[in-house]
């Protein structure tokens, strides 16, 4: 009977979870199919809701941290394009200095000058990615 009762209990959890989405009743609900999983074992009712407390306080610990990050993050906030190259490592090419270069990044082929005016690059040097500005980037001694 307390195996019936203990799914009865967690799915309902999980539907009051669907309108709430603060993972709080999730959280219970995982407590409580655990403890349908004691109780399916043959446990008495004290170890059910020991499973019942144990799991859902582990759960609350463990799992609703990462679920709450996960979904109160802000995709602006995942940088895209060419924002995504500023601050990345590139490999010299060709030498880069304030007329001409290039440089690799991640494999793509770039121009490249200097962010410093006064700076060069030679072949197979490492270089940082400052900023682009249009087809070039700006780079600066890694």
């Amino acid at each position: 009977m307390w195996l019936i009762v203990w799914i009865v209990v967690g799915a309902a959890l999980v539907a009051a979870e669907i309108f709430t989405t603060t993972f709080v009743l999730l959280m219970f609900s995982l407590g409580a199919f655990a403890a349908a999983g004691a109780a399916a074992l043959g446990a008495g009712v004290p170890v059910q809701a020991a499973v019942f407390a144990a799991v859902s306080a582990a759960s609350f610990l463990a799992v609703r941290p990462t679920l709450t990050r996960y979904m109160r993050r802000d995709v602006r906030d995942t940088q895209m394009g060419v924002e995504a190259l500023e601050g990345a490592t590139a490999l010299v090419i060709e030498a880069v200095d304030n007329d001409s270069g290039q440089i690799k990044i991640d494999g793509e082929m770039w121009r490249a000058r200097p962010y410093d005016a006064t700076q060069t690059f030679a072949i197979g040097e490492r270089v940082r990615v400052i900023e682009i500005k249009g087809a070039t980037a700006m780079v600066w001694k890694d």
